[in-house]
């Protein structure tokens, strides 16, 4: 939903979304009472003459559950939040509802059903949509329910209600199910198709049916039997309640399907943990046998969960707005990530004009009015925001006076927003269980929209006070006041009774969502994930700053994992999701039907492309591990726009700076002089940001270091390793590199690096930890360097399908290879592709070991393929593209081979892979 300036409706390229809000007259408050919380205090109730959540039309609006669930937090900014809120008054049941595979529509007689499965391109090329089309209904005979209630929920499940008096209806959904789950009594069990179906298999309480080009599977239970009559399919239900559906990606598959269609599943979790520089996940479903003993389930992955899992996957796939969605057999999986960096701030460097920068700080420091007369949540939380950027920049070139005048104007705003009473207060909806702030902007009152984008701003800012004036963070003084706004806004707690778990981030989506009520036709959406990165970056340095590992694990979890998303689901890294008829390598918004190249108040090109960007912090280094996918989107910005950034230039260049620094400095040394800076920048901080990643290089986000507050950067040959201790004694940051670093108490420390890391890093980034191994033409990977840049030929695919089986491969060979394997370390690769103006291309790798050269390999990893552009010039193929399939497990190399072998996955045509330099690299984890 919109969180910055006022959209005109004309700026809206959204055709599916519903029509815009209109507010009616406020509801007179309840006489407030004050909470205190330490130093500060929040209301119980709304400042006279304000909204709490209404319907469009300005009625006051209460939570539609069951009384089941009327004592639990209501998730909100969910992806199925309008079955709970109702948004539209004339909709008592929900807007279509997106779960992936499937999507879904409450009404009167059942949950409307669809498997969209071909994407629409609408609103002049400038939106991607698979939107939800019925194929069925699952219902029960005759009913005929005046509303759809949420009646219980879990971390990405939902059961939606159904009453008319005489029949009662539950169904449970989700995210990555393939089945439908229901209980039913009162009628029989009757599924409506949009058109006649065709029976595909008849096996009396299964019944497999195809409606629109998709298949289904329909259970009843055992001694029941399904009855077709044109589109009406009934099964009478006997003593029993409960029936299922699935859709299949093949008919061939009811078998597979059949055995899990009375595991019925009751509920999801999501666990994390943060180790050593990596953050892990694991995702659970609980399940009921309702017949026999099975309680395993089906799962569809989606992209970014299959890229970063090592677990079987099974051969079945369905069609998504996020790509293919892979499916396990199991109950559960794990995935796996390198943890994002985040930092207070960027390090010192000598290239930094002293003089130039304390000028840009007292324009800051010195304004008039430093918050910019700004009195509503969003607009303060930027300006904050502004200011928290500054205080370690100021520190760290000896500012101190402007350092405290910078953290005295924080704490002094963050203070007037704590303390209930004022011109600005936080207060709580009982009723929602939510805390709004007021003056509201946004619709984060009335549609409770935005919380977590609002209030990262305030987290984040609260954070860097806390690092330098502890006493000031703890939960007897202002410290309450910040955990009381995380627990609105990413509670870690799910028997918290004052607030749901994690509002507006959806764990199996792998982002947040920022709409309160998702009441749009094409779902919930998301514009700027990058200040939804802020609030996470927050959480690690909050947590960080005051010990609380716990909420600094969540942080991180959420970080790296949203991370991902952004990459494949925003910015398409790997070219695998936008359809081919999308003619965008951005989006500025994603929905849960697609994405738009759009933004809720404009059309400006550099706001469509800034706004995954705003604000750049030491929580936004993860954008340099898209590198390939920033110069895509810079260059299309730049063809839009009709040339380079005007109105956030600002934003854009530290934007190319993740991929490109001393391009973004020139680019700011030719034009510093006559720009206005974005209303969350500063001249300050771009000049320190640009200055300092020209000097340092780009963030090499292959490299982690073992706390979450620690970063690399590389530039040509060399790496600069950098940290921040927030504890009270030294310690040393190992990172996966093997290179270690010590870093003072409460401090910031870079250096090269010390220990066993490698000793020749290559620029851009090098891959990580193992020995590496340069490409020659011929067939050798050599540890020589010095090479002559050439290229060898990828043959054709020939129009076939050759994913993870060598067709015609390029191999490439090191005999007599001894090495002892690297815990922990894992193989990594670089291969520079050029497929030229050749479209539909995708090169793929697959790497051998034979442990002991007697012409066995005893360890196998083939990788998923990579598409290359119809586009002249290299690009980067690497083994974060994920793991599509190992054999083996590694072992030590004693006169051991090591194979490389390339070739066409898909495509007609042929593909260059350069060989002689040292971009296109193997490293194996071996010391």
């Amino acid at each position: 939903m919109p969180a910055h300036r006022t959209r005109p409706a004309a700026a809206l390229f959204l055709v599916t979304a519903l029509a815009a809000v209109g507010l009616g007259p406020a509801a007179t408050p309840a006489a407030a009472a004050t909470i205190p919380v330490g130093s500060g205090s929040y209301s119980d109730s709304r400042p006279a003459g304000t909204s709490g959540p209404t319907t469009n039309t300005g009625a006051p609006v209460t939570p539609k559950t069951t009384p089941a669930a009327q004592d639990k937090p209501v998730p909100t900014n969910d992806w199925w939040s309008s079955l709970a809120f109702q948004r539209y008054g004339d909709n008592p049941y929900s807007t279509p509802m997106y779960g992936h595979p499937l999507t879904y529509q409450a009404t009167a007689g059942g949950l409307d059903i669809g498997y969209p499965t071909t994407a629409a391109i609408v609103g002049d090329g400038r939106q991607y949509e698979y939107a939800h089309k019925r194929d069925l209904t699952l219902g029960l005979t005759g009913l005929n329910s005046p509303d759809t209630k949420a009646d219980a929920w879990s971390d990405w499940t939902v059961t939606p209600y159904w009453s008319d008096g005489t029949r009662t209806l539950r169904t449970t959904i989700g995210h990555g199910m393939p089945f439908v789950y229901a209980k039913g009594s009162g009628a029989a069990a009757q599924i409506t198709t949009a058109a006649a179906p065709a029976v595909f298999a008849d096996q009396g309480n299964v019944l497999g049916i195809t409606v629109a080009g998709h298949h289904y599977a329909l259970f009843a239970p055992t001694g029941s039997d399904w009855t077709v009559s044109g589109s009406t399919i009934t099964a009478g239900l006997g003593a029993k309640d409960y029936f299922s559906l699935a859709v299949l990606p093949s008919t061939d598959a009811l078998a597979t399907y059949r055995k899990y269609a009375f595991s019925f599943v009751t509920g999801s979790q999501a666990s994390w943990s943060y180790t050593g520089g990596n953050s892990r996940a694991t995702y659970t479903l609980t399940t009921e046998a309702k017949e026999g003993t099975e309680r395993g389930t089906l799962q569809a992955l989606y992209r970014h969960q299959w890229m970063n899992s090592t677990d079987p996957l099974t051969s079945y796939t369905y069609v998504s707005p996020r790509g293919t969605m892979k499916v396990r057999e199991s109950a559960s999986f794990t995935t796996s990530q390198k943890a994002s960096a985040v930092l207070p701030g960027l390090p010192k460097t000598n290239a930094v004009d002293t003089a130039r920068l304390r000028g840009y700080l007292d324009e800051v420091a010195n304004a008039a009015d430093p918050f910019s007369g700004y009195t509503d949540t969003y607009w303060t939380g930027k300006a904050l925001g502004r200011l928290a950027q500054l205080v370690p920049v100021a520190d760290q070139i000896g500012e101190t006076a402007t350092r405290d005048k910078l953290i005295g104007l924080l704490k002094g705003r963050l203070q007037d927003w704590f303390t209930a009473g004022g011109v600005s207060e936080f207060s709580y909806d009982k009723a929602w269980k939510t805390l709004t702030g007021y003056p509201a902007s946004y619709g984060s009152d009335t549609e409770l929209n935005d919380h977590h984008f609002h209030y990262s701003y305030y987290i984040y800012a609260a954070a860097i006070v806390a690092q330098y004036d502890q006493a000031w963070a703890a939960d007897s003084a202002w410290g309450g006041m910040v955990k009381t706004l995380v627990r609105d806004a990413a509670n870690p707690s799910r028997s918290d009774s004052a607030f749901p778990f994690l509002r507006g981030f959806d764990v199996y989506a792998g982002h947040s969502w920022a709409s309160g009520h998702q009441g749009f036709a094409a779902g919930n959406n998301q514009e700027s994930s990058s200040e939804s990165i802020n609030l996470s970056a927050g959480l690690v340095l909050w947590g960080s700053a005051t010990g609380d590992t716990a909420l600094r694990d969540l942080g991180t979890y959420l970080l790296t994992t949203e991370s991902e998303a952004i990459g494949q689901y925003w910015f398409d890294a790997d070219q695998q999701v936008f359809p081919s008829s999308f003619g965008h390598d951005t989006v500025g918004m994603v929905w849960g039907s697609g994405g738009a190249y759009a933004t809720w108040w404009t059309a400006n090109p550099e706001e469509i492309h800034g706004i995954n960007v705003l604000p750049v912090t030491g929580g936004s280094l993860h954008l340099g591990g898209e590198k390939t996918a920033i110069r895509r989107n810079v260059a299309e910005m730049e063809r839009e726009n009709g040339g380079p950034a005007v109105e956030w230039r600002d934003i854009l260049w530290e934007f190319q700076s993740f991929a490109d620094p001393a391009a973004s400095k020139a680019k700011w040394d030719a034009g510093n002089a006559g720009y206005t800076p974005e209303q969350g920048e500063s001249k300050a901080h771009t000049y320190h940001w640009l200055t300092t990643l020209d000097a340092l290089g780009a963030p090499d986000a292959t490299v982690t270091g073992d706390i979450p507050t620690s970063a690399v950067f590389t530039k040509g040959t060399a790496r600069t390793y950098a940290a921040h201790n927030h504890g009270a004694t030294a310690r040393t940051v190992t990172f996966s590199d093997g290179k270690t670093l010590s870093v003072p108490a409460r401090s910031t420390a870079t250096g090269t690096g010390t220990g066993t890391g490698d000793p020749d890093p290559d620029p851009d980034p090098d891959p990580p930890t193992g020995n590496t191994f340069q490409l020659r033409t011929g067939g050798t990977l050599t540890t020589a360097t010095g090479g002559t840049a050439g290229s060898d030929t990828i043959a054709s695919a020939g129009g076939g399908n050759h994913d993870g089986t060598p067709n015609q491969p390029l191999v490439y060979q090191a005999k007599q290879v001894n090495g002892t394997v690297t815990p922990g370390a894992a193989t990594a690769f670089r291969l520079q592709l050029d497929a030229g103006t050749a479209v539909g291309l995708g090169q793929q790798a697959r790497i051998s070991y034979d442990f002991t050269g007697d012409g066995t390999f005893d360890r196998t990893e083939t990788y998923q393929y990579f598409a290359t552009d119809p586009v002249a010039g290299w690009e980067e193929y690497a083994q974060s593209r994920g793991l599509r399939s190992a054999t083996g497990s590694l072992g030590d190399l004693k006169n051991g081979t090591v194979r490389l072998e390339v070739w066409h996955a898909i495509g007609n045509g042929t593909a260059k892979l350069q060989t002689g330099t040292d971009r296109s690299v193997l490293v194996i984890p071996f010391g």
